[in-house]
């Protein structure tokens, strides 16, 4: 449509017909954005967390220990919907730790509750070495100490709710480690075989600290998680 123009032109600008609408999604999408509730000191505990319980045993005690951690559900029923760890507790009949139990729980809590990224804790509580010696758990997995087992179920449940990604193997590894425990038990007779997961005379694999590790083709070869000194 024409337009006469009576007047010097002094100045223009374009004008944007959407530039209204980009405006208002932008204040939509701030509104929510702050309406989307994170993991904070400041959250209240509500009446009711979900929790798991875990079963730790050793063999460097007769007493099992039972290690439940609750979760809070932040922004329940909307598309922000997040399950983090909020508490843990620990409880034994063995009252030799009952100690540095007390005080790693309300650590870890503490460390829950802060918000952020906690999933450093299993790896930092996994590294923790008993200088009298470790241990290995039914199926040939190494634990370096009772602080690491917790250290590892920790992960196990960060993994069930989705903060820790399972790092498994890749389509050709899984493919290498079938094909490898297939040939290793077909050389093997029926009696000899191994009551857990992987043969007697597997070692430690240094890689996953799982003993799983056998000699094949000249070299080793984990049947955990694949690693092969031969590449």
């Amino acid at each position: 449509m024409a337009k006469q123009i009576t007047q010097s032109i002094v100045g223009f600008k374009v004008k944007k017909e959407d530039e209204e609408q980009i405006a208002q999604v932008a204040e939509v999408a701030t509104k929510k954005s702050a309406d989307i509730v994170q993991m904070h000191e400041s959250v209240k505990r509500p009446e009711m967390l979900l929790g798991s319980t875990y079963k730790v045993k050793t063999p460097l005690s007769d007493h099992a220990l039972y290690m439940t951690i609750n979760d809070i559900v932040l922004n329940q029923g909307t598309e922000h919907e997040l399950r983090r760890p909020f508490e843990i507790f620990i409880n034994s009949k063995n009252m030799d730790h009952f100690m540095w139990v007390v005080a790693l729980t309300r650590v870890i809590s503490a460390v829950f509750r802060k918000g952020g990224d906690c999933t450093f804790l299993a790896e930092e509580l996994k590294a923790v070495f008993d200088p009298k010696g470790g241990y290995f758990k039914p199926g040939g997995k190494y634990m370096p100490s009772l602080v690491a087992e917790i250290g590892d179920a920790i992960e196990s449940h960060l993994r069930m709710i989705g903060l820790l990604k399972d790092e498994g193997l890749d389509e050709h590894q899984q493919k290498l480690v079938d094909e490898k425990r297939a040939e290793y038990d077909a050389m093997q007779s029926g009696d000899d075989k191994a009551a857990s997961d992987y043969p007697d005379s597997a070692q430690m694999c240094a890689k996953c600290m799982t003993k799983a590790a056998i000699l094949m083709d000249g070299c080793m070869t984990c049947l955990s998680c694949g690693d092969s000194k031969c590449g």
